[in-house]
């Protein structure tokens, strides 16, 4: 199982708790992840990544074992303790502003 971390407002979206688990068959990607979760909440698709391109939406990063996976290629496999579910994916709410 895939453990993934939502920031608040998709939590609040997706009607889940702080942590959500995944089961994601074949190679663990950052797209695969994303789009077990778009097919398993279907009302975060859009959210996360653009509809039309699949790219990532700005103020959105990605993130695993302290590493910053945000402009890593999302067919990148995601590190092994992700994999092993020791460690969660996280969805993270860019803070910007001055």
């Amino acid at each position: 199982m895939i453990r993934v971390k939502l920031p608040p407002h998709l939590r609040t979206i997706a009607k889940v708790g702080l942590e959500i688990e995944l089961q994601v068959d074949g190679p663990v990607t950052q797209r695969s992840v994303l789009d077990e979760l778009e097919t398993s909440y279907p009302m975060l698709r859009g959210a996360i990544r653009d509809h039309a391109t699949m790219q990532r939406r700005p103020f959105l990063r990605f993130y695993a074992c302290k590493r910053d996976l945000s402009l890593e290629s999302p067919d990148e496999p995601l590190p092994e303790p992700v994999v092993s579910g020791e460690e969660p994916f996280l969805i993270i709410g860019s803070v910007a502003g001055g």
